[in-house]
């Protein structure tokens, strides 16, 4: 059996793009950088980080 390596899952934040009409882009981003590229914000466009585990906003 291979060993895998434990995170905490209060640590795994994901990064997505709320969208000028509410909605949250329908991908994920690897990391904030690529979600801010991605994102258009003189449309309204926000770029979010979020953690599916406890439901944290950051």
């Amino acid at each position: 059996m291979g060993s895998t390596t434990w995170t905490d899952p209060r640590e795994e934040i994901e990064f997505s793009v709320l969208m000028a009409n509410g909605r949250l882009a329908g991908r994920r981003f690897a990391d904030r950088a690529e979600a801010e590229a991605w994102a258009c914000p003189e449309e309204g466009d926000q770029v979010v980080s979020f953690n599916h585990i406890c439901e944290c906003d950051q």
